[in-house]
């Protein structure tokens, strides 16, 4: 008789959606997790990273309207929002811990360490399950160069008390972009540094370079082209030594070069679970060779987006197989991602860069939405979308946005793509008038076969 029936380690999205459907089915469940609970989502990610964000978006929107009875735009107090933060993000992992608890289901606090496909080493207690879902997730990766200890990430950005007056971000990716974004709009001289030519290498380039234009607008200077070969401290500020020999000197550096799994330590290799720092090896089912051992979330080495809800997926998912409810191999439908600079970007489906090599068979349509409809699309004039359509059918692919409401719209392609839907079913149902989802559908109406 094991201790229990399932046993995470790990209690972030990519654990605790599965627990709860497991224990409303009656399943004993357990955490083990060595951090804070619920993961870095709901601490150090995606919910802090909003909360800051959206003050910064009203400041944007307003800019759009200056001297359209706009006459001045207010400024963002960051110790305040920073406070604010905290009081709202830091007490979330009591309160799901409390509710985990509530719901029965007891957290290790400790490391989590397999002994065999049925034992976890939890600190100084080893639990039994016949089931195991490994939930870990990723670290940033760190360079490997000399000064790297005065390197922060963005766990440290999410926290920091006082915003610098210079701040440089080593890395040309979403955090990095994301936070110059924030950094612009508060005065603060911001470098972006990329070893190569790649700025959001995963987004449509024409969206990322009028994004570009507009950071540099506002004072963002990017360097490309451009390797961190040492940091120095240099009093209270510090210096980046580049391998040509340049320098830049700057009071705060974050780097974002990219994320690797939390693998070491879980006595996978014993097993023989096979991992690397891109994630752990599963199957079609999210089962790694250990067939009661699953893997959901980041730490899973997989080519779709590493994303919290494809996290949240895939725990779903996991419960459903170990409740006996499907067993079926995992089908992700069409997953939309974001990126939160400002103005934003967002893809769902079909990659324009994908389309453009096969034009044998797809189709792009571009729709310069905020030329077309500037009462809807709040006054941003470069507000775009741009369409894939299958040549065989006609149907809606994929699609690439830029504006501030690239998330809704992206969402909203995503139920088109993943539904099938034709014009005649678009157009059969009601949305409300004038939004932006209204707007949006109404251009893509159109475009679409009728049946």
């Amino acid at each position: 008789m094991y201790d229990y029936d399932v046993a995470f380690i790990g209690s972030g999205h990519a654990a605790w959606h599965a627990a709860l459907m497991l224990r409303k089915a009656g399943k004993r469940v357990a955490f083990v997790e060595e951090d804070t609970v619920a993961g870095t989502c709901t601490n150090w990610g995606c919910n802090a990273k909003i909360l800051l964000d959206t003050p910064f978006d009203y400041v944007d929107g307003l800019e759009r309207f200056r001297g359209m009875g706009i006459d001045s735009v207010p400024s963002v107090n960051w110790e305040e929002l920073m406070a604010y933060k905290k009081k709202v993000v830091n007490p979330m992992h009591t309160v799901l811990e409390g509710m985990f608890q509530k719901a029965g289901m007891p957290v290790y606090h400790a490391h989590g360490t397999l002994v065999d496909a049925h034992t976890i080493q939890a600190g100084d207690e080893r639990i039994t399950a016949e089931t195991i879902v490994l939930g870990t997730g990723e670290h940033p990766r760190k360079l490997a160069i000399p000064g790297s200890e005065h390197i922060h990430d963005s766990r440290d950005f999410l926290d920091l008390d006082q915003f610098p007056a210079r701040i440089a971000f080593i890395g040309a990716g979403i955090i990095s972009m994301e936070f110059a974004s924030i950094a612009a709009k508060l005065g603060a001289e911001t470098t972006v540094i990329q070893h190569d030519q790649r700025i959001l290498g995963m987004y449509p380039k024409k969206y990322v370079d009028r994004v570009v234009l507009k950071m540099e607008q506002e004072g963002v200077t990017f360097l490309l082209d451009h390797d961190v070969a040492e940091v120095k401290k240099t009093g209270e500020a510090y210096q980046l030594v580049f391998s040509d020999g340049e320098a830049l000197e700057t009071d705060y550096v974050l780097g974002a070069t990219g994320r690797e799994a939390n693998v070491e330590g879980l006595g996978l290799d014993a097993l023989g679970i096979a991992c690397s720092p891109r994630g752990i090896e599963v199957d079609d089912h999210m089962r790694t060779s250990v067939p009661n051992i699953y893997a959901s979330g980041d730490c899973v080495a997989k080519r779709i987006p590493k994303l919290t809800p494809t996290a949240t997926f895939e725990s779903n998912y996991i419960a459903a197989q170990i409740l006996g409810l499907s067993d079926a191999p995992i089908s992700y439908p069409a997953i939309p991602n974001l990126v939160f600079t400002l103005p934003r970007i967002s893809q769902v489906g079909v990659t324009l860069d994908e389309a453009a090599k096969h034009p044998e068979l797809w189709r792009t349509e571009t729709v310069e939405y905020g030329k077309r409809l500037l009462f809807e699309a709040k006054n941003e004039m470069d507000a775009e979308f741009t369409f894939v359509f299958s040549k065989e059918t006609g149907l809606l692919e994929g699609a690439a946005f830029l504006g501030e409401d690239a998330g809704i719209w992206a969402d909203l392609a995503a139920l088109v793509i993943s539904q099938k839907m034709s014009g005649l079913a678009l157009s059969q149902l009601i949305f409300t008038f004038p939004t932006e989802s209204q707007g949006m559908l109404s251009l893509l109406i159109p475009l679409l076969p009728l049946k």
